[in-house]
């Protein structure tokens, strides 16, 4: 499958290979780059960038990648309140404007899910710079370029995730990046801010693990206050992003011999616009600052990489830490996305080998978008499908997922929910009567073929729909299991 005319709004959109090959087109756009030479290679092409966020270097690569390539840029820097979005105006009919004015466009969005609704309408290639604390898979390509260049390798790094792990979109998407290429990963959260559920089951769905967490005073174990890490794979037997512990129930290993082995330490701001809970101020108060003093714990001399930009959690002193690589990680991001839009545009066409994509794993645990679902709601209260402004013509979509308990993901931003009430699109004989719902966690589940299954968010939109209670139609809160 080629580049051209596709979109990137989650990391996982771009198999392994593909994204290697996106890497490796960044490494010569890069050397062209410092040479001096030209590239013409979407001269007539236009991008909008579509920021209802804040940027800097997201925002600013693009454009500058945009015009290094001979294109020209439209820019909607506050399309908060300088676009049609100030009156009112949906996602989708503003990216369907835009398609007239551009052949690609760049969207951030503080909700999650609205980068793919947008490239749902729009008919030209849409790339996701950030949607809510969802994804940012453009930031996650350059990290991974800069692991690259600056360790030569993917495979085998051990990568601690520090700080704001709960809202820092771009550690969603580089987790699944890193798992994928074969890195260690351990998560170092500040406390209340951990790596989202939702982020935690698409691991798990995917690879049988976790990845390790600092517990149970979180980074104040880094200090070493705390000498052990406890770690709990979803199945032992497979434990992908720590591959060399042995297995176990829950597995321990000291902090000393896993900050031995730390290659990088990625850092993350705390993301004040994103905390809606009043218990994240304290963590805030409590957040940690990496400087030379807590670096000298890491034997290993690790790099030091942050997304930008920092606040107070990453001391000035470390600028001149010959490993500190934040700066030209910023720097990257331009022959990163020169190589992005070119391959998207068709302007740069590349052989890709075929392999089975990522999306193939999702869909042997997940099936497609699934439809006869009446009264349920994405659980996400920042998902794009919950924000009245779309709903009027956003339909909430789910993708169930295989097993039990019943459990259908958001296809906007990938929260589980685990609705209460089923019933089959086949009765008997077709006669009202006979038209029964039942609890989800009932036996009847496995009784029902996926294709007739109905789900339903509560026992009024059954009944709406002229489904009678059955004797296996329980509370949500006494469901009953097996039987019959």
């Amino acid at each position: 499958m080629g580049f051209a005319g596709r979109d990137l709004i989650s990391i996982n959109d771009f198999t392994n290979e593909e994204i290697e090959a996106v890497l490796d087109l960044a490494e010569e756009m890069n050397s062209r780059l410092e040479k001096g030479e030209g590239m013409e290679l979407c001269k007539g092409k236009d991008m909008a960038t579509l920021f209802y966020e804040p940027s800097t270097r997201t925002r600013g690569s693009f454009e500058r990648a945009m015009h290094k390539l001979g294109g020209e840029v439209i820019s909607f820097a506050e399309a908060k309140t300088s676009s049609s979005a100030a009156k009112g105006e949906t996602i989708a009919d503003t990216v369907r404007v835009l398609e007239n004015y551009a052949d690609i466009i760049v969207l951030r969005h503080p909700w999650e899910g609205a980068a793919k609704v947008a490239a749902d309408y729009a008919q030209v290639p849409v790339i996701n710079a950030g949607d809510g604390a969802h994804e940012h898979p453009t930031q996650t390509l350059c990290d991974l370029y800069t692991l690259r260049r600056e360790k030569g390798k993917i495979k085998g790094l051990r990568v601690c995730l520090w700080g704001d792990l709960k809202y820092g979109r771009t550690v969603h998407s580089l987790i699944y990046a890193l798992a994928r290429f074969g890195a260690e990963v351990l998560c170092a959260p500040v406390q209340g801010l951990d790596m989202p559920e939702a982020v935690l089951k698409g691991i798990r769905s995917e690879y049988n693990c976790v990845p390790c967490k600092v517990k149970p005073d979180d980074l104040n174990s880094m200090m070493g206050e705390v000498d052990v890490i406890y770690i709990t794979p979803f199945k032992p037997y497979n434990l992908a992003l720590w591959p060399d512990l042995n297995a176990g129930s829950p597995t321990e290993i000291n902090i000393r011999e896993a900050l031995e082995k730390t290659d990088v330490v990625y850092v993350t701001r705390v993301q004040t616009e994103r905390r809606t809970k009043v218990g994240d101020t304290e963590s805030v108060e409590s957040y940690p600052i990496m400087n030379g003093q807590l670096l000298r714990e890491f034997k290993k001399k690790p790099l030091v990489m942050h997304p930008l930009p920092r606040v107070n959690e990453l001391a000035y002193e470390l600028d001149k830490y010959p490993r500190s690589v934040y700066f030209r990680q910023a720097a990257y991001g331009v022959p990163i996305r020169m190589a992005l839009i070119a391959l998207l545009l068709g302007a740069s066409e590349l052989e890709v080998p075929q392999s089975r994509c990522i999306g193939s794993l999702l869909r042997k645990i997940a099936y497609e978008r699934y439809k006869e679902v009446f009264g349920v709601r994405c659980p996400n209260p920042n998902c794009v499908s919950n924000h009245e402004r779309e709903s009027r013509y956003l339909v909430p979509e789910f993708k169930m997922l295989k097993g039990e308990p019943l459990t259908l993901r958001c296809v906007y931003c990938d929260y589980e929910t685990h609705p209460p009430y089923i019933a089959s699109s086949e009765w008997h004989e077709g006669k009202l009567e006979n038209k029964r719902y039942y609890s989800s966690d009932s036996f009847m589940l496995g009784r029902i073929k996926p294709k007739n299954l109905i789900i339903f968010g509560s026992e009024s939109e059954a009944q709406a729909r002229g489904f009678k209670r059955s004797q296996y139609a329980t509370s949500p809160k006494k469901v009953r299991r097996g039987g019959g």
